[in-house]
């Protein structure tokens, strides 16, 4: 058995989020010795460096985007790294940058598993549901969007990355952690029949059950994405994050979620999106991500 190689994707950019910051996202990750302690896992770790993309301009919504051309610019980037790496084989794993980044990395995951007749599933770890719509937002951060805009919701630059609108059908979401939520945007995931596990879900059948729910029905044909937003965290652990949002999950319940991910065997690509070093303390916020991305990876914390 060949060792699984992972594929380090840099994309450093704030461009579609309301804080500057979380373009210093893959560098504190990689201070944190992600790639190292991916290695002591046993992956084959490939760190492709950074992906190039417009300066964030910092300017108010236009028709309810903001930065709409360069956020486009920067998927479409994200989107040709993530397809070439999965074609090579490879586990690709975008260290962001902002949560915008993930229309382009999941529409290349769809477009693959279009291509291998694999069926996706994508668990979305955070605190919102990212499936604002120009209406619905006030403050036209397009980091607020990508959920809608992968169900074709949305301007055509970043519905129509795949080749295909939509790129993926709101059946393939499973939120995990939500507890924020615009009153707009509550209608727009009811009319979408999203299945959605939020905190009271998760205070009222823990943990295990939510994951037993969100990991239901997956098999050898199944392609799962994790879309690890940090901000899914309890900002009591993990400050560094520009939209902290009080009652995430702790430290147990976050390893727990890991745990579970890894032992049903199928995670294929990932994200980890919104780490921003200039609201951490002393990394801590960026430590703790990889800490969970190692038992996402097989790093339990008991011996079984």
């Amino acid at each position: 058995m060949d060792k699984q190689t992972v594929s380090l994707i840099g994309v450093p950019t704030d461009i579609g989020a309301g804080h500057r910051g979380a373009a210093m996202g893959p560098e504190a990750l990689r201070v944190a010795r992600l790639a190292e302690k991916l290695e002591r896992r046993g992956l084959k770790v490939i760190d492709r460096g950074n992906l190039q993309g417009p300066l964030n301009p910092w300017q108010p919504p236009e028709h309810g985007y903001r930065h709409l051309d360069e956020v486009i610019a920067w998927n479409t980037a994200v989107y040709t790294a993530v397809h070439q790496e999965l074609q090579a084989g490879r586990l690709p794993i975008v260290l962001g940058g902002d949560h915008s980044l993930a229309i382009g990395s999941i529409s290349a995951v769809a477009r693959h598993c279009h291509d291998e007749g694999k069926r996706l599933r994508v668990l979305w770890l955070d605190a919102h549901t990212d499936f604002n719509t120009a209406q619905a937002t006030p403050t036209g951060n397009i980091h607020g969007m990508p959920v809608a805009c992968l169900c074709g919701i949305g301007p055509e630059g970043l519905t129509e990355l795949s080749g295909s609108t939509p790129a993926t059908t709101p059946d393939v979401f499973r939120y995990i952690g939500i507890r924020s939520v615009d009153e707009d945007e509550k209608r727009l995931v009811r009319e979408a029949s999203m299945q959605v596990h939020d905190m009271r879900h998760i205070d009222e059948i823990g943990m295990k059950r939510v994951m037993e729910e969100a990991l239901a029905g997956l098999d050898e044909h199944t392609h799962l994405h994790v879309s690890f937003d940090v901000d899914f965290l309890d900002p009591s652990i993990a400050p560094g994050v520009g939209t902290t949002v009080r009652g995430g999950p702790n430290y147990r319940e976050a390893q727990l979620c890991m745990e579970m991910i890894a032992d049903a065997g199928r995670v294929a690509s990932l994200d980890i999106v919104e780490l921003n070093p200039a609201f951490d303390k002393r990394n801590q916020t960026a430590k703790l991500a990889v800490d969970l991305i190692e038992s996402l990876f097989g790093k339990s914390t008991l011996i079984r």
